[in-house]
């Protein structure tokens, strides 16, 4: 199990920026609770929904106009959590920030949002999703996307106010540093924090554990390597697999990420994969110290596909946590 020391320099820099930290011992207790915590969750839903949906891609190459992102009327984030609830899954995890640098949010860092003049939507989805799924007794994170060395130059990953183009590597570290800070203040509800391409090649994993300990509330991180080799490794707090198991031996809490659907955004033609698979891979995951995070991707009106929602009730009806949409409200 990981612990991180903070020196004692960024234990001055978090106390100037948000008050005092706990002590290293009060520090090591959190991180060991939030992780025990994580693993009782056990099954959630991977919600791959953003401007790539409407691309038909799973990445977005360049700055796509705002105007794309049109569900053509108000997304029903209720039906999601309660495809959630059928399912007997207990979290959820947004892709609010993808590869395309658009923010499902209304961000102070930047205009290339779902508040955009041009965009139609005009909402914050990310407090929607949130206030559905919290109304309905589960847990919620989010799915933030960091710009990494290896993305090729037309994957821009951040808004065009940090384009990679224009600004270095520790100005895009700094920029998403503080996303990251105003989606934890912005939305008090949210546990936990997904990030992808976050490794070494951006930050040591003592510098991200510190990051995510500076905040005044418990944080709970994952971190989903660049590099397939890597993936599975601890580096913050959750280690992430994606389309594959951890070893048997397993000790590092997990989360075991797999499609439900034939990829992680939706396109046209999809089907579900069968109830059974899902229960079978769920076992597995569950048997090597890791919760099982399922994906479903919603269409470009924002709704999941029909032979997915019946999907996730047959795998509750499996679990024996079944619940009607009426019962989970």
């Amino acid at each position: 199990m990981r612990r991180y020391i903070v020196t004692a320099v960024c234990f001055v820099f978090a106390a100037m920026e948000i008050g005092a930290p706990k002590s290293a011992t009060e520090e090591e207790k959190s991180v060991e609770q939030l992780q025990a915590d994580f693993r009782k969750l056990d099954f959630g839903m991977f919600i791959h929904y953003n401007m790539a949906t409407y691309k038909g891609v799973q990445w977005v190459e360049g700055y796509p106009d705002p105007s794309e992102f049109n569900p053509g009327g108000e997304i029903d984030t209720d039906a999601w959590a309660d495809a959630a609830k059928s399912a007997g899954m207990t979290y959820a995890v947004l892709t609010v920030k993808h590869v395309g640098g658009f923010c499902l949010w209304d961000s102070k860092h930047t205009t290339y949002d779902v508040m955009h003049p041009d965009c139609p939507y005009k909402q914050d989805l990310v407090e929607q999703f949130i206030n559905s799924f919290k109304s309905r007794g589960l847990k919620v994170g989010l799915y933030y996307c960091w710009r990494h060395p290896g993305f090729a130059d037309q994957f821009k990953v951040l808004p065009p106010e940090c384009d990679p183009a224009k600004h270095n590597l520790k100005q895009q570290v700094e920029f998403q540093k503080k996303q990251i800070s105003e989606l934890i203040e912005k939305y008090p509800d949210m546990f936990y924090i997904w990030n992808d391409a976050l490794d070494d090649k951006i930050m040591t994993a003592d510098d991200a554990g510190a990051f995510f300990r500076s905040f005044p509330r418990d944080i709970l991180a994952s971190s989903n390597w660049w590099s397939w080799a890597r993936k599975g490794t601890p580096f913050v707090d959750i280690a992430v697999n994606e389309l594959r198991h951890f070893p048997e031996d397993n000790k590092a809490p997990g989360e075991t990420c797999w499609k439900l659907e034939q990829k992680w955004f939706w396109a046209e033609g999809f089907r579900s994969g069968s109830a059974q698979g899902a229960m079978d891979n769920m076992a597995k995951a569950h048997a090597r110290n890791s919760n099982f995070l399922r994906n479903v991707g919603p269409d470009k009106q924002g709704e999941i596909i029909e032979s997915s929602v019946k999907t996730l009730a047959e795998i509750g009806k499996l679990l024996g946590r079944e619940a009607t949409p009426a019962a989970s409200k």
